[in-house]
């Protein structure tokens, strides 16, 4: 099995397009698929994932790239890409929470807190 290596470019350039394409997606399936049943959500959530996290990736791309250039931290496609996946499952998490009806401002610091921790623990793992 071969890995494909994309430049910088490349790999941002997808992820946009990728991140379009969701937004288009999500938009196209809440217009047209009623919530009626658990897969319904499910897929709802699945898409809402992707858009987030493409999106996420690409600011969090840019952000670091423009703001915080310095050598101790250097942004790359990879960290940006684990930094979007962090506050898409925050997002998610809290939006399931409140869809069941169990969403407190409680549960949404803990989940904010989980995702900073795990944010610096893989930071410090470099």
């Amino acid at each position: 099995m071969s890995i494909i290596k994309l430049s910088k470019r490349a790999a941002l350039t997808i992820i946009v397009l990728l991140a379009i394409c969701a937004w288009g997606g999500l938009l196209f399936y809440t217009r047209y698929v009623p919530p009626q049943e658990w897969p319904s959500y499910l897929a709802f959530f699945a898409i809402l994932g992707v858009a987030l996290t493409c999106s996420f990736a690409f600011f969090a791309y840019v952000i670091s790239r423009f703001f915080f250039s310095s050598r101790f931290y250097k942004a790359t496609v990879p960290t940006s890409l684990r930094q979007g996946v962090l506050l898409a499952l925050v997002i998610i998490f809290n939006l399931v929470l409140r869809a069941l009806n169990s969403w407190n401002i409680v549960t949404a610091i803990v989940i904010l807190v989980a995702a900073i921790v795990v944010e610096v623990i893989l930071l410090g793992r470099k």
